[in-house]
């Protein structure tokens, strides 16, 4: 079922995301892509990890986001101690014939590569690394996928001249993270930083990842309540949500 949620159109606001907008060339494919957002609850209110985009990217450039980024057809061959749960797995299924856990993987190794946190937990993985899992492993871990909420899925409007279909997961940093390292600034993302979801709404965001942050504020406040993942896309009608 069709539903418009609080917060939808603004999470495809054409102002905010900082693109050129297509007039007339066709829509671009969207890609796969997969976003990690830990949330550390050490403190008085729970915080999320964002870092600033680079400036010279041509997609979201300067705007706070979450650790994520493409899915690499050699993520799915990434050995991990601990599979998806169930639930999670049959939801990332739906509508793709890529395997489920290809994006959780994906959300670690960026988030390795554009933070240097590791997801995962101390381990000797066999054989040789995937490519671009080289580096990851050689610290001696294996990704873990077990905790893995996957609490969204958002397809960037036709009218960008890039697009994604980004799925978003969320995990516990004290659980999901090897050990308490800060985040290091890297040529991805800079000025990473660990704020509140109040403090949050102040950065320079994108309309989805501010959707986002509306989503998990619920999910914090209401962990039992039983609801899929929002689907944010762009049908005939417009911009619109569905429940996974």
């Amino acid at each position: 079922m069709n539903t418009r949620l609080p917060g939808l159109k603004s999470a495809y606001d054409k102002e905010d995301d900082g693109d050129v907008i297509l007039t007339s060339q066709r829509s671009p494919r969207p890609k796969d892509a997969a976003t990690l957002i830990l949330v550390r609850r050490d403190g008085p209110a729970p915080r999320v990890l964002l870092g600033k985009r680079s400036g010279r990217h041509s997609f979201m450039p300067d705007k706070y986001v979450f650790p994520g980024g493409r899915v690499d057809p050699h993520d799915a061959r990434a050995p991990t101690l601990t599979p998806l749960a169930t639930p999670v797995a049959t939801k990332l299924a739906i509508g793709t014939r890529r395997a489920p856990h290809a994006f959780a993987l994906t959300a670690i190794r960026e988030t390795f590569e554009e933070t240097g946190l590791i997801v995962g937990r101390e381990g000797q993985a066999t054989g040789k690394p995937p490519q671009g899992w080289d580096r990851y492993y050689s610290e001696g871990v294996m990704p873990c996928l077990q905790s893995f909420q996957f609490i969204g899925r958002a397809i960037t409007p036709p009218y960008r001249p890039k697009r994604f279909d980004a799925r978003f997961f969320m995990a516990d940093a004290e659980d999901a993270l090897i050990d308490t390292r800060p985040p290091v600034d890297g040529a991805e993302l800079s000025d990473l930083q660990w704020v509140t979801l109040s403090d949050a709404l102040d950065l320079d965001l994108p309309s989805v990842t501010r959707f986002m942050l509306g989503e998990i504020d619920e999910r914090l406040a209401r962990p039992t309540a039983d609801k899929g993942p929002p689907f944010l896309r762009w049908t005939r009608n417009g911009h619109t949500t569905d429940r996974l």
